[in-house]
């Protein structure tokens, strides 16, 4: 095994194909392809499941990547601090949930950093996705929350993933809608009064789980339902369309604006129905980078002033 072998793997893994990794890395498809085939070859394993429409990561390679990023990441460090005149830039990623307030955070932290000495990235994605990248390294940290409803297959998942939960806060859930809707200045709102309103709800996948759900309630039997795939699309279908989604209420108004109210929601199934723990996770035994603690750091200071 060599180095040059587990970039050839990272880029394959990143690009999802043959052909583009190839020109990334200014070999032929051919030679790429007997590279990985000796690799799996020697270690014993199917790293790829290739297809007409490109590869992807098998069990065994998912766990494999996860050591060669690490292994690559400190040979990167290496070059960095011994080759004259390198260039490298510090890594550091999140991968999130749609918060604005882990947006907040990321901006917060980049604002102290000389952005020219670092390579940061910020992913608002899917539940399986935040999931996938730490696992995978790819994010350092990932953002998302637990419920009484989610809690157990979560914890399974988290655990096969070699991940773990680090609890940040325990919030109620709110209705999150613009100002000009009906109900924006209720007091509090129930499901009943909903009914003639569309949940909005963020995409998951084709074949996602309810427990990967983002908003409180998957289950529910709404009459009306639309899904997005960005913060910035659900809050014009808010506006156009007054739809609401259900959420933790932690929202960032340097971000999202103040033309939208956070409504508490009175759920008629029980008061532990609307408690969201929100929290980060990382890869178990993780320790965190410098980066890593000043992200986590400033999440909690955000927080701490809700």
């Amino acid at each position: 095994m060599t180095l040059i072998q587990l970039k050839y793997i990272l880029t394959i893994a990143e690009t999802k194909s043959l052909n583009k990794a190839a020109e990334q890395l200014y070999v032929s498809q051919p030679s790429l392809t007997n590279a990985l085939k000796e690799l799996e070859k020697e270690i014993g394993i199917t790293i790829f499941f290739r297809s007409g429409r490109g590869v992807t990561l098998t069990n065994d390679g998912v766990e494999f990547l996860t050591y060669a990023r690490e292994l690559y990441h400190e040979y990167e460090q290496l070059l960095h601090r011994y080759t004259e005149g390198s260039s490298y830039k510090k890594k550091f990623a999140v991968s999130t949930q749609h918060y604005s307030f882990a947006v907040k955070a990321f901006v917060d932290v980049a604002k102290t950093l000389d952005m020219s000495q670092y390579e940061l990235a910020i992913r608002e994605t899917k539940t399986a996705e935040v999931i996938m990248d730490v696992s995978t390294m790819k994010s350092e940290i990932g953002v998302l929350y637990l419920s009484d409803f989610n809690r157990k297959s979560m914890e399974k998942l988290l655990n096969s993933a070699n991940l773990e939960f680090h609890p940040l806060i325990e919030c109620d859930a709110y209705v999150y809608l613009w100002k000009g809707h009906p109900l924006a200045e209720e007091a509090c709102i129930t499901m009943k009064q909903l009914e003639n309103y569309p949940c909005l709800a963020f995409e998951q996948g084709d074949n996602s789980s309810f427990y990967l759900s983002e908003e409180l309630l998957p289950t529910n039997e709404y009459s009306q339902i639309i899904h997005a795939n960005d913060r910035a699309t659900m809050l014009n279908l808010m506006v156009g369309l007054n739809g609401y989604t259900l959420c933790s209420g932690l929202i960032c108004e340097d971000l999202n604006g103040n033309d939208y109210r956070a409504v508490p929601f009175k759920n008629s199934e029980g008061p532990e129905e609307n408690k969201m723990e929100v929290g980060y996770v990382t890869r178990k035994n993780l320790i965190l980078s410098k980066l890593g603690e000043m992200y986590v750091n400033a999440l909690k200071e955000y927080l701490k002033t809700e």
